[in-house]
């Protein structure tokens, strides 16, 4: 009796954020080494399904790292980076290509599975538009995001779909071109005025010392992020995700969130809990 008490109890406290985020927009970015788990898939979309029961708007961007430099390796192409950039000549472009429309329907098949109305888009499907990304190397067809087409998204959010949309995008030569799938998640959520984004990934969030769980920062404004990375309390590839987040709060997104993707259920305890399990980033 205790345990059905306890539930009724998370429940009853979840009800104030449900009805604040109802009908608002929240983007979540997922991908990594995570994606290839069976079992946290199916925790984080379960978690999706409720916020889209409950009125919650969403757009799932996946990413498809890992998938894509094991298709390469068999290729018997050699996976290349530069400054964290994965280097997309033709063929490789190709390879990205059929990786990620194959992880699209996959999601979006897993979705529907349990119950989830769901769609999935490709980003560069006439979504998300770029020009060729300028670098000191020359990086191939890596876009830069320069704007995303709003009316496309806001058509599936409003009929009550999940929108599942892949880290692709398109120049005004029709070219297709591989983006980061934080950028894409940052510049989608911008561009809603999101209420939220939202970064899975396999660390807690920010902490200021990676040894002691004890330490995770459970909020942080834009002035404390800059410090934390002058400080070097934030570092290596936690420095893109934080500058993704702050992008999208300078673009008018309320708040994001770095979330642990192995916490169960860590995006309904994130939301509609008074504490949270990750770390929130706010304007001030």
């Amino acid at each position: 009796m205790e345990n059905i008490i306890k539930k009724a109890g998370v429940l009853v406290e979840a009800i104030p954020y449900i009805h604040a985020f109802r009908r608002k927009v929240f983007v979540i970015k997922y991908g990594g080494s995570i994606l290839e788990d069976a079992a946290i898939r199916k925790n984080i979309f379960q978690d999706i399904i409720f916020l889209s029961y409950v009125g919650i708007r969403t757009i799932l961007v996946h990413g498809g790292g890992p998938h894509i430099s094991h298709r390469l390796k068999e290729a018997g192409i050699n996976p290349e980076f530069h400054d964290g950039i994965r280097v997309t000549g033709r063929e490789t472009l190709k390879i990205v290509s059929e990786e990620l429309d194959k992880l699209n329907k996959h999601i979006v098949q897993e979705i529907r599975d349990l119950k989830g109305d769901v769609t999935g888009l490709k980003g560069d499907a006439n979504i998300v538009y770029v020009e060729k990304k300028k670098a000191s190397k020359d990086l191939g067809f890596v876009g830069t995001i320069m704007s995303i087409e709003k009316e496309a998204l806001e058509m599936h959010l409003k009929q009550g779909h999940i929108t599942v949309v892949s880290p692709m995008g398109i120049s005004v030569e029709r070219q297709p071109h591989n983006i980061n799938a934080d950028e894409v998640a940052s510049a989608i959520a911008g561009s809603l005025q999101a209420e939220k984004l939202v970064l899975l990934t396999n660390v807690q969030g920010v902490m200021r010392d990676m040894n002691d769980p004890q330490s995770l920062v459970s909020t942080l404004t834009l002035k404390e992020v800059s410090e934390f990375i002058e400080q070097r309390v934030i570092q290596g590839g936690m420095i893109p995700k934080v500058k993704s987040c702050v992008e999208a709060i300078l673009g008018g997104v309320k708040k994001a969130h770095i979330v642990d993707a192995h916490i169960e259920h860590a995006l309904l305890l994130e939301f509609f809990t008074d504490k949270g399990v990750g770390t929130q980033i706010v304007k001030k």
